[in-house]
């Protein structure tokens, strides 16, 4: 809650009650005094934000508020509420707070940074889809309202500034939060870039998101890796750890090996800038080879006799004609023994997952047809691993399947399991 706390010490100038004018001034210009001119109204303002315990602060000004609802000071009373219920660690107090003060000034900047930061903060798996909008509205109409924000009398030309960027990176923040959620990683990159500029502070509530919105992106901003070791010299105890690990898996997919990440981790964590130097890139791994090509090179220094059901799968699903016909016309009507994962089975009937990356997605790869029914009890179970043999029969490239017939299961010495219960043959005895 840092940022919060840093934007509460602005948002209400010290204990005046002439901070703001009925209306607006331009933006940047200081706002007119205002004048309680009853003084029963004017001792009851002035006891409230004279109270040093934040619960009876809070207390006094709720009361306020209800004595002296059309009170010139009203608007800026509840922002005081705010205040004291954010400062005696009442959160739900200070969201109604900062809701009172919307119903009396709808684009009060505060009031939506407020209800933005609090939201993002506390947005949890069980109410995200709950929390998004309001993360989404508050920050949007906060992003609106922020270049007519006056400036509260007595506060200098830097407090300004300082509150004026703060309260904008939490509403770039709020919408880069919810982009992220959504998988824009575009939008997300840009909020995100707009908030980490704008903070005073390095702020890895904002950095890592940051380089999860570079790094997840297709294709990825290289920028991505910067920001993931200032997140990780951010982060505490196995946090950091945890998050270069990310940057660095992330980096090998990217650059194609380890060679030049170390040298990142020295650069950024060495240099005191948040945002990468001007011309910081990573360059990209040569595209892998298309389906088609790994197929020629495989064919051209294996024996389709030695394959395995995957390179045979990449080969007849490659669209490289001439490498599938080179396969297929070696081990078509071949009897084979394979492993596989059982998809499904009947007792005529497997349909099992012979590849790695089907195996992992429970997609069947391979229909066996039984040479004979099998009983109920040697029918696999989805999921179990099992071996067999069956003769290459045919197969379809996309979906890929390919279909054996005469099908038999093996057991873990590859023998045939036998299928029947051996004939019981009857000794006649003759006569004596």
């Amino acid at each position: 809650m840092k940022k919060l706390l840093v934007v509460i010490v602005l948002v209400v100038a010290a204990q005046g009650f002439a901070p703001r004018a009925e209306g607006q001034a331009p933006s940047g210009q200081p706002t007119q005094k205002k004048e309680i001119k009853d003084p029963a109204e004017y001792n009851a303002y002035v006891n409230a934000i004279q109270q040093q315990d934040p619960s009876a602060k809070a207390q006094a000004l709720e009361a306020f508020l209800q004595t002296y609802p059309n009170s010139v000071m009203k608007i800026d009373a509840a922002e005081q509420l705010m205040v004291a219920y954010q400062q005696a660690g009442n959160a739900p107090k200070m969201m109604d707070a900062a809701n009172k003060v919307l119903q009396l000034d709808p684009n009060n900047v505060r009031a939506l940074a407020i209800l933005t930061y609090t939201y993002r903060a506390t947005t949890t798996v069980q109410n995200l889809q709950q929390n998004l909008p309001l993360i989404r509205q508050y920050a949007t109409r906060g992003e609106q309202a922020l270049p007519s924000m006056p400036r509260q009398e007595g506060m200098s030309d830097a407090d300004f500034t300082k509150l004026h960027n703060e309260l904008g990176a939490i509403f770039e923040g709020g919408l880069g939060f919810v982009a992220l959620q959504e998988k824009n990683y575009a939008d997300a990159s840009k909020d995100f870039g707009q908030a980490v500029s704008h903070e005073s502070q390095p702020n890895i509530a904002d950095i890592y998101p940051l380089a999860q919105a570079d790094l997840e992106a297709k294709p990825m901003n290289p920028e991505g890796f910067w920001y993931i070791v200032k997140a990780a010299n951010l982060a505490q105890g196995d946090g950091k750890q945890q998050i270069l690990e990310y940057g660095r898996k992330k980096y090998i997919r990217y650059h194609g090996s380890e060679t030049g990440w170390q040298d990142i981790v020295t650069q950024a964590t060495n240099n005191p800038s948040v945002v990468p130097p001007q011309g910081f890139t990573v360059a990209a791994a040569p595209p892998p080879p298309s389906p088609a090509e790994q197929a020629a090179e495989l064919v051209k220094n294996k024996d389709p006799k030695k394959m395995s059901f995957a390179e045979w799968q990449l080969i007849l699903s490659s669209g490289n004609q001439e490498a599938a016909d080179t396969v297929w016309n070696i081990i078509k009507d071949k009897a084979v023994k394979l492993a596989a994962s059982t998809i499904s089975a009947s007792a005529s009937s497997l349909q099992l997952a012979g590849s790695e990356d089907d195996i992992d997605a429970k997609k069947a790869d391979i229909t066996v047809e039984m040479a004979k029914a099998l009983p109920t009890k040697l029918v696999p179970q989805a999921g179990s691993q099992i071996a067999f043999q069956g003769t290459v029969s045919s197969y379809t490239p996309n979906p890929f399947m390919m279909t054996f017939t005469d099908g038999i299961l093996l057991d873990k010495n590859g023998n045939p399991i036998q299928t029947a219960a051996p004939a019981h043959h009857t000794t006649t005895h003759k006569k004596q």
